[in-house]
C-alpha cells in the first residue's frame, strides 16, 4: 500500500489534528497501536506520515515503509508543553511496547530520585532505574541541570545529604554528616541523631512532591526585596533558584485520560465488540434520553462516546416539536429520527452502536424512526436501568453482563452522562419558563402578544433591558402599552 491508498476517513482525520504539542498513536486495522510518537506541532507531525515525497524517500527503509502501510487509524493525546509530551510519550510507550518503537524502553531519558528508606541515614541520590521497591522514587524529572540546582537548595534548606556525603558514626546514637567545608556551610547541625535526620528527610520529601509554595512565595519575597536594595547579583542567583524549582517541581498535568483508563477503555470496546456480537469494537457509540417533568418539558440528550469517553463536541439536545404531553416513545421515535436525517443529509457516518435509556418500547420507537427514513439501523441496543440489562432488537434473550465487566462500565458511563445532560437541558427550560412567567401577570397580555416578545427579544432579560420605543417595535404594542409594559418589568 502507498501512502496515497490510506483511507479517506484517516486522512480527514489527519487534516483536523491540532496545531499544538501532544503523542499520537497510531494503529493498525486490528485497532492495536503499533507506534506511539510525540510532536510539538501534532498536524505536522502526522500529516508527515502520509506525504507522497516521504514515500519515496523510505524507499531505503523499509522498516518505517511497512509501519506507514499498516497505519489505519489513529488517536491523539494533547498536553501543554514539549516536556510533558515526552513525558507521556515514555509512559505509552513502557505500557503498550508498540512493535515499530524502539526507544523509551527503560528510563534512560530521565532523572529519578531515590530515597533509600531502609537506610539509617537515607540520601537523596540521581538514577535513571528503579532498582528496588524499597525505596521511594521521585519523578521522572525532564529538566536534569534545574533537577540538580533543585537538590543543592534543599541540601540548605533542608540539612539533608545527597549523593556526594558520606556520614561518620560518633556514638552508637549519634552521626557526623559531613568532615569538610559543607559542616559550615548549612544552618542544621553538622551531628545529629538518626530520628533527628529522619524528620528533615521527611519535610524535604513533602517538598520534592510538590508541596513547596510556601517557600517559593518567600524566595520571591526575598528576591525582589534584593532587586530593591540593588543586590541585582543576590536578586539574580533568587530568580535562579525560584526558576528551578518551579520548572522541576512543577508536576505533570493531570490527563483528561490516565494510563489506566486508557487501557481499561480499550478493553471494554474490545469486550463490548464480543458480548454484543459486534464485527469491530464501537469506536463511536450514541446514547439517547429522554427527560420531562409528569409530561412537560419533554426533552432529550445525545451523548457521543469516542473511544470509551466522553466526547462533548458532538453532544445535541432536543426540545419535542412533533407533539405535546406525555409520551417517551414518541418523542424517543421523533430524536431518533432527526437525528440521523441530519446525518444522511450531511453524509456523515453512523455511529458503530446506539445506546437506548429504556427497554423494547424504546428500541420499537427508535427502530421506527429507521422505517420511517428508509434506512437500515447501525447496532441498537436498549439499556434497562433496573438490573443493567441489555436489551437486543432481535430474537437474542436479554444480557446481563456482571458488574465489572469493562464493556458494561462503558455503557454506564454513557447513559449516566446522557441522563445528566437530558435533566440539564430540563432544568434550563424550566428555569427559563418560571423567569417567563411574570408576563402572565401583566393585564391584557395574552398568550398571541406574549409569544411575539420573547420572539423579538429571545429572553426576558433582554426584554427586561429594552425602551419603550424598542418594545412599541414588536407587532401588536403601542406606545402606551409598551411604555407600561417596560415600567412593569422594571425590578422594584
Amino acid at each position: 500500500m502507498s501512502a496515497s491508498a490510506h483511507s479517506d476517513d484517516l486522512k480527514a482525520k489527519v487534516r483536523a489534528l491540532p496545531d499544538g504539542p501532544g503523542v499520537y498513536l497510531m494503529k493498525d486495522r486490528l485497532g492495536r497501536i503499533i507506534y506511539v510518537g510525540k510532536a510539538k506541532n501534532l498536524k505536522k507531525r502526522v500529516a508527515s506520515y502520509f506525504q507522497p515525497s516521504r514515500a519515496r524517500a523510505l524507499r531505503h527503509q523499509p522498516k518505517i515503509r511497512t509501519l506507514i502501510e499498516m497505519i489505519t487509524d489513529l488517536e491523539i493525546l494533547e498536553v501543554k508543553s514539549e516536556p510533558e509530551a515526552l513525558l507521556l510519550e515514555g509512559k505509552l510507550i513502557k505500557q503498550w511496547r508498540p512493535k515499530y518503537n524502539t526507544d523509551f524502553t527503560d528510563d534512560k531519558r530521565f532523572l529519578l530520585v531515590r530515597l533509600d528508606l531502609e537506610a539509617p541515614l537515607p540520601r537523596f541520590v540521581l538514577t535513571r532505574f528503579r532498582k528496588d521497591t524499597r525505596s521511594r522514587y521521585f519523578g521522572p524529572f525532564v529538566h536534569s541541570g534545574l533537577l540538580r540546582k533543585t537538590l543543592t537548595s534543599m541540601r540548605q534548606r533542608f540539612g539533608i545529604m545527597l549523593a556526594d556525603a558520606t556520614p561518620k558514626k560518633i556514638t552508637p546514637d549519634t552521626w557526623e554528616l559531613y568532615s569538610d567545608a559543607r559542616a559550615e556551610l548549612t544552618p542544621w547541625p553538622n551531628v545529629v541523631t538518626a530520628a533527628e535526620y529522619r524528620t528533615r528527610v521527611e519535610a524535604a520529601a513533602e517538598f520534592l512532591d510538590g508541596k513547596s509554595r510556601e517557600w517559593l512565595t518567600t524566595l520571591r519575597t526575598e528576591m525582589s526585596a534584593r532587586a530593591a536594595k540593588q543586590e541585582y547579583e543576590r536578586a539574580a542567583e533568587l530568580r535562579d533558584v525560584v526558576l528551578a524549582l518551579e520548572q522541576t517541581l512543577a508536576r505533570t498535568r493531570k490527563f483528561t485520560r490516565d494510563l489506566t483508563q486508557l487501557r481499561s477503555d480499550d478493553t471494554g470496546l474490545q469486550q463490548l465488540q464480543t458480548a454484543l456480537g459486534l464485527s469491530a469494537p464501537p469506536t463511536h457509540i450514541e446514547c439517547f434520553d429522554i427527560s420531562h417533568i409528569s409530561g412537560t418539558f419533554v426533552v432529550a440528550s445525545l451523548v457521543h462516546f469516542t473511544n470509551g469517553r466522553p466526547d462533548r463536541d458532538q453532544y445535541r439536545r432536543f426540545a419535542i416539536k412533533s407533539f405535546i404531553g406525555n409520551d417517551d416513545f414518541k418523542a424517543m421515535e421523533e430524536v431518533v429520527a432527526r437525528r440521523f436525517r441530519r446525518l444522511i443529509k450531511e453524509q456523515k457516518a453512523f455511529p458503530d452502536l446506539i445506546v437506548i435509556d429504556g427497554g423494547r418500547g424504546q428500541i420499537g420507537a427508535a427502530l421506527k424512526a429507521f422505517v420511517g427514513l428508509a434506512c437500515p439501523p447501525p447496532p441498537l441496543i436498549g439499556l434497562a436501568k433496573k438490573m443493567e440489562t441489555i436489551i437486543f432488537p432481535d430474537a437474542r434473550p436479554p444480557l446481563n453482563l456482571p458488574l465489572n465487566h469493562a464493556g458494561l462500565n462503558i455503557l454506564q458511563r454513557l447513559r449516566d452522562e446522557a441522563h445528566r445532560f437530558a435533566n440539564t437541558y430540563n432544568a434550563d427550560l424550566r428555569s427559563r419558563k418560571i423567569k417567563e412567567s411574570i408576563l402572565d401577570d401583566f393585564p391584557g397580555l395574552g398568550p398571541v402578544r406574549r409569544r411575539a416578545l420573547l420572539a423579538h427579544f429571545t429572553s426576558l432579560a433582554k426584554l427586561r433591558a429594552a425602551t419603550p420605543a424598542e418594545i412599541s417595535a414588536v407587532p401588536g404594542f403601542g406606545g402606551k402599552i409598551a411604555a407600561e409594559l417596560s415600567q412593569f418589568l422594571q425590578p422594584s
